[in-house]
């Protein structure tokens, strides 16, 4: 799983019932410190879609006028899953560094 992929099911897991594709874009380039385009974005969301990894739902139109629908992500339990071996395997990469140093 790269970076970005496992950015995205990072944010769709703390934005949970709002996780929506701009509050996902925000949260993973504040994080990150990068300003990622809406495209990279959601071809990211596509993609952990079409790996059953997330599902979405569409919402009613928003309450204004000219209101649009917004397009809501769940992580699906493989989604869980791979979050979990995803963030495990970091982890173990850390843990091996020489000269004692250890993540802040």
């Amino acid at each position: 799983m790269g970076d970005l992929e496992f950015s995205v099911l990072l944010a769709v897991a703390r934005e949970a019932d709002a996780a929506y594709g701009a509050a996902i874009r925000r949260d993973v380039s504040t994080r990150a410190r990068r300003d990622y385009s809406v495209g990279a974005i959601y071809s990211t969301l596509q993609r952990l879609e079409d790996k059953r990894l997330l599902t979405s739902r569409e919402s009613e139109p928003m309450p204004v006028r000219g209101g649009r629908a917004r397009r809501y992500f769940m992580l699906t339990v493989s989604g869980r899953g791979a979050l979990r071996a995803a963030a495990k395997a970091r982890r173990a990469q850390l843990r091996d560094l020489p000269f004692g140093w250890r993540p802040a």
